[in-house]
């Protein structure tokens, strides 16, 4: 193993069976990793409960096919645009509710190596904090002073592309240094012959500095990074306080209009009870006018 270098991700690679990415610090070279050998736990389940065999190898921090493309985003569908869409505004949300110093980007470009600036990966949605203190921002470049890798990216699942989110994305989210990595299959359309379809992925990085894949199935699933639970709505993903669902984050504009409707259930209530007071009220004068006129005729 290269020196400094820890476990990366874990990819199946048939039933029962996964890899996991060797994750070397920023900085390695790539000849020293190329050069560091392979190492393979084998794990043979009629010896062991553990059901799964992990296989560790070095990841390298840049390749010819993750540079770039100049010719701009790849059209997206209807319902993946949706997806994306809905997730930044829950995101933005959740930034503006608890004051935090982060920003909520879409397909904004990170880039890791300045060796290599056009190597990199433009996520769904990425939540980058602390901030760069540029308001306009054209990429992220992690070399730079205020510029660090976002602590959790989301990837929507493309029909077009599904083969890339489920084998192809993770090994560059190892290398860009993401904390946590979530991937959401709403169409599901994952292919078969990498363990799919599944509604949600989960990497998250542990201790040794893997990016390891610690959920892969149905909802709900949990996120560290956003201290909440995901869950799925039709075509979109929810994100919940709990894990039934029941308390779900608004996003500014549902938040916005559950307060008018509040505010006029509110308004309504001081109505009724006005109106209930007034009848009330009324009642009571026409007792008053009928026990007077009593007292002035006993006969009635």
């Amino acid at each position: 193993m290269a020196p400094g270098a820890s476990a990366g991700r874990e990819r199946p690679i048939g039933p029962g069976v996964s890899a996991l990415w060797l994750l070397a610090p920023l900085g390695t070279s790539i000849e020293l990793l190329a050069a560091a050998p392979m190492h393979a736990t084998i794990q043979s389940e009629m010896a062991s409960p553990v059901p799964a065999i992990s296989v560790r190898y070095p990841v390298r921090l840049a390749e010819d096919a993750w540079v770039i493309p100049e010719e701009g985003p790849v059209p997206e569908s209807t319902t993946h645009d949706a997806a994306v869409q809905r997730l930044k505004m829950l995101l933005d949300a959740w930034v503006t509710r608890t004051k935090r110093l982060a920003r909520i980007t879409r397909n904004l470009a990170i880039r890791w190596l300045e060796s290599a600036p056009t190597v990199g990966i433009d996520p769904d949605v990425a939540v980058i904090e602390p901030c760069p203190k540029e308001a306009h921002l054209r990429s992220l470049r992690t070399w730079k002073p205020g510029h660090v890798a976002p602590r959790l990216c989301f990837e929507v699942v493309s029909e077009n592309h599904p083969y890339k989110d489920y084998a192809g994305i993770q090994d560059r989210y190892a290398a860009m240094g993401a904390r946590e990595l979530i991937v959401f299959d709403p169409l599901l359309v994952g292919p078969r012959a990498l363990g799919g379809p599944v509604a949600l992925q989960v990497w998250r990085r542990d201790s040794s500095g893997a990016l390891e894949r610690v959920h892969f199935g149905g909802p709900p699933a949990y996120s560290v990074e956003l201290g909440a639970w995901l869950h799925s709505n039709g075509n979109l993903l929810d994100i919940a306080d709990d894990k039934e669902g029941l308390a779900r984050w608004q996003t500014g504009e549902e938040r916005e209009r559950a307060e008018k409707e509040r505010e006029r259930a509110e308004k309504e209530r001081e109505r009724a009870e006005k109106e209930e007071g007034r009848q009330a009220l009324a009642a009571a004068e026409r007792r008053i006018r009928e026990l007077e006129g009593r007292r002035h005729d006993p006969e009635r």
